[in-house]
């Protein structure tokens, strides 16, 4: 019989085994129970179980080995009530005693089933016939309470085995990992490293599963190094299962390296690799796996082309994703769609239902596209990182931190954290003013994609978190993070803001060596930049260099002119602006408008105002204040009021408040008087609307009515904002706030400004009181005016500069009149230029004038 067993080998087609088969037959070999199992095995080995039954029926008096070989390759074929129930047959018959090779396949078979009570009677009869000592028999026991979920009958096994091999040990850690205790998985792993039993690669691949489940980069980076430190065999299932581990975690750059260092290509872990790309958000990165293992000529299973299909689908490549469909039809790879038709259907349903979330979201119609995402989960749609973040990204357009926080939730639930969701969660907490949350997220990332740095970056310059948004652009400069354009656009807003010139200047020397000279949105920011930090000339320069200026340049421009109150230039612009045939927009005229405002320029303002239906766009609520606010400040209060009364809308705190400042400016408290139930009927969050009406009462002396605003502020939840100011020294920026006595230098600056109204009182020089500072003597006023911000900003500039040093202030609200004097009459005695920029306009003090000429 030992000479038939390499024509068994041979035997590669039913045909031909059924030959041999015939051959047995005729010589009478087939009633040799070695030449029957073998037939019973190749049988079945080609999946005709009949034959194979047919061939076990027909031999007279089976013994144990030929039941045990049935069994297991039913057991093979998933028939696992069959293997059960031939084993209750052989149990039955009790004819033959029962072998221990039998028990390992009938145990399989019972947790194949999915059926205790026959697993603990099989128990009862491994015990019976005395193989309770049996190594494989009892790791077989350990593997059926594992699958079955009966973790405390296999440490009842595992703890009674005499003998615990790397097998049992092994089999252990697998089953608490695979019924979700992998913490108490790692703790056996270490139980067995402590009794000096040598883990395998097999052994490995449950701790690695384990470091996965309990998302620990620090665990799964230190087995890594254990595997490679005791020179594990690293096979392909190891080394898939170790890819597949820092995925999951989130280490893309280790999971790469690994990968990338195999030594054969013809081994390589490619799906678990594309999957991972997958899973980490990098879909482009994906299919370039799956080219480079076309290159190599590595046939793709069915998982890989589930993977490359997920990855057409998130990049919306429908032709691609035709493509390999195609491709997975011509290799007959799944003819019935069983494992790849439902894939397809579920990832064309996400695809769609993510596409028309991602539409709605750019589209600006974010409520569309939350309620869309909700509708997608109560059909039953899990959504993806690619529904995730474009659903944050439509919370944060609409500040709905609420929604953001929950869906943030969820995410934290699911564990679906890659580069690209929380890019949008620190995106979306950082548009809904949530600055702290953003950060706190940002600092979590371990390893900072470009995106990310830029997310963090842009959520603190759009929130007035100027010096932190320059910070961490240091921070990515030392770093040598590669930057890109949004990089510098966020940064270059942050020093706008601040009007930090030297950091601008440098940041903008930076661009140009980054080869992004040319841009026309990083030519427009800096156009704003320069002009918001007082040098008119060189934003002009930019502007002048832009090879394209749209209409967004033009209005910065337009608006740089009108905050330095040059009318005239501000026009001419303009002009050159309708020359080249670029239409102005609402914001253009919003500018232009308040340019006039600023310089008094009435007739040119309601010529600007009146043109507006000419070029198609609808006067706002911003641009009906300015024309309030250009009348109110030239005096012609009556038609301001009368703007206000024809209005086709209700007049806001910020058209009220122009009319309000007008009054206070030519002491019109008549005028108050009579509109004043409408002042108080607005109902806003406007902090200077309120500060404004309850500081012209304070300087009136009608105290009950400013104790009843600063009431309403207080019942609103609201507090006046506190002013400071800021000064640009040697590449720094310093902040003063009002009474500020917290700088180094504080006795030095208090001394400079006594010092200063001393020299300057008797002559030019008499500081007006601040009357909104209830109950104070009129001294005590005045020493309070005295330690304004702006006067701290100055003095500290004077200590600390050479004579001659043009000195540049920004304030965060309306310079004060008093302060504005204090300036002009500190330009003309130190001779020095002081460049200050305030809520709305910039002031250039000179030799003891400014260039508003005192109108602003």
């Amino acid at each position: 019989m030992i000479l038939y067993m390499p024509l068994f080998r041979r035997c590669a087609t039913s045909t031909t085994l059924t030959q041999l088969h015939a051959h047995l037959f005729i010589t009478g070999l087939h009633r040799h129970p070695p030449a029957s199992t073998k037939l019973i095995e190749s049988y079945a080995q080609m999946g005709i179980f009949e034959s194979s039954k047919r061939v076990f029926d027909t031999f007279p008096k089976p013994d144990s080995f030929m039941w045990g070989v049935l069994i297991k390759c039913y057991v093979w074929g998933g028939f696992f009530e069959e293997a059960v129930s031939l084993y209750h047959e052989m149990v039955y018959q009790d004819q033959t005693q029962i072998s221990n090779f039998v028990f390992p396949s009938v145990l399989k078979a019972c947790s194949g089933f999915g059926d205790l009570s026959v697993g603990g009677k099989v128990h009862g009869r491994v015990i019976k016939c005395g193989f309770e000592s049996d190594a494989v028999v009892e790791t077989s026991l350990l593997c059926m309470y594992g699958e079955m979920s009966c973790l405390d009958d296999a440490c009842k096994v595992f703890d009674t085995m005499p003998i615990r091999d790397v097998v049992a040990w092994s089999s252990i850690v697998l089953n608490f990992v695979q019924n979700g205790q992998a913490s108490e998985g790692l703790d056996m792993f270490s139980q067995m490293i402590s009794e000096a039993v040598e883990p395998d690669s097999v052994t490995m691949l449950s701790v690695t599963e384990a470091c996965s489940e309990l998302g620990s980069l620090r665990l799964g980076r230190s087995v890594h190094g254990y595997v490679v430190r005791r020179e594990i065999e690293s096979n392909a299932s190891l080394n898939n299962s170790l890819i597949v581990m820092y995925g999951k975690l989130g280490d893309l750059y280790s999971a790469e390296r690994l990968f990338e260092n195999v030594p054969c290509r013809m081994t390589a872990p490619w799906t678990p690799m594309i999957s991972c790309y997958n899973q980490s958000g990098c879909f482009q990165e994906a299919l370039n796996v799956f080219a480079k293992m076309q290159e190599f000529k590595m046939e793709p299973n069915q998982v890989t082309m589930v993977g490359v299909l997920c990855a057409c689908a998130r990049l919306g490549r429908v032709k691609e994703g035709k493509s390999v469909h195609g491709f997975v039809i011509r290799r007959a790879m799944d003819p019935e769609l069983d494992f790849l038709g439902p894939a397809l259907m579920e990832l064309e349903t996400i695809l769609s239902w993510n596409t028309l979330i991602s539409i709605f979201t750019r589209n600006g119609q974010p409520e569309e596209a939350l309620l869309l995402f909700v509708q997608m989960q109560t059909q039953g749609l899990m959504p993806d990182s690619y529904s995730l973040a474009s659903s944050l990204s439509a919370c944060g357009t609409i500040s709905f931190s609420q929604l953001g926080a929950q869906i943030h939730g969820y995410i934290i639930k699911t564990g679906n954290f890659n580069d690209f969701v929380q890019n949008a969660l620190i995106d979306m907490y950082a548009k809904c003013g949530f600055v702290h949350s953003a950060n706190k997220m940002f600092e979590k990332i371990k390893e900072k994609s470009l995106v990310t740095w830029n997310s963090m970056i842009c959520g603190f310059s759009q929130n007035g978190y100027s010096v932190e948004a320059i910070t961490l652009f240091d921070q990515m400069y030392m770093n040598c993070v590669k930057m890109d354009k949004l990089t510098f656009l966020s940064v270059i807003q942050a020093c706008s803001h601040l009007g930090y010139l030297e950091k601008g200047k440098w940041v903008h020397h930076k661009l140009i060596t980054y080869g992004l000279r040319k841009d026309s949105y990083l030519d427009t920011a800096l156009t704003d930049m320069y002009s918001k930090c007082g040098e008119l000339q060189m934003a002009h320069g930019v502007f002048d260099r832009m090879s394209e200026r749209s209409i967004v340049s033009w209005s910065v421009m337009i608006a740089g002119y009108g905050m330095h109150g040059q009318i005239n230039a501000t026009i001419s612009l303009f002009n050159q602006m309708l020359g080249s045939g670029i239409k102005p927009n609402d914001i253009t005229f919003m500018h232009i408008l308040s340019a006039c405002s600023h310089a008094g320029a009435v007739e040119e303002g309601k010529l600007y105002f009146n043109s507006m239906s000419e070029f198609g766009v609808e006067p706002k609520h911003d641009h009906f204040a300015c024309m309030v606010d250009l009348l109110s400040r030239a005096g012609d209060l009556n038609g301001a009021y009368q703007i206000i009364t024809s209005l086709p809308f209700p007049a806001n705190s910020s058209i009220w408040g122009a009319l309000l400042n007008g009054c206070r400016i030519h002491k019109r408290m008549d005028i108050i008087k009579s509109i004043e139930k409408n002042l108080l009927d607005v109902d806003t969050a406007d902090t200077g609307y309120y500060t404004l009406l309850s500081n012209i009462y304070a300087e009136e002396g009608t105290w009950d009515k400013f104790g009843k605003v600063r009431s309403m502020m207080k019942s609103k939840g609201l507090r006046k904002v506190p002013g400071y100011s800021t000064i640009e020294i040697d590449k720094k920026i310093y902040r003063f706030g009002p009474g500020d006595t917290s700088h180094s230098q504080t006795k030095d600056i208090y001394r400079f400004l006594e010092n200063f109204r001393s020299l300057v009182h008797a002559q030019v020089y008499d500081s007006e009181p601040d009357n909104s500072i209830v109950g104070t003597s009129k001294f005590n006023k005045e020493n309070n005016v005295m330690s304004h911000s702006e006067k701290l900003a100055i003095a500290f500039g004077i200590i600390n500069t050479r004579p001659g040093t043009t000195l540049r202030i920004s304030k965060n609200l309306r310079v004060c009149r008093d302060c504005h004097s204090f300036a002009k009459i500190a330009s003309k005695i130190t001779g020095r230029e002081i460049i200050m920029r305030d809520l709305n306009r910039f002031h250039c003090f000179r030799n003891g004038s400014c260039s508003c000429n005192d109108y602003w």
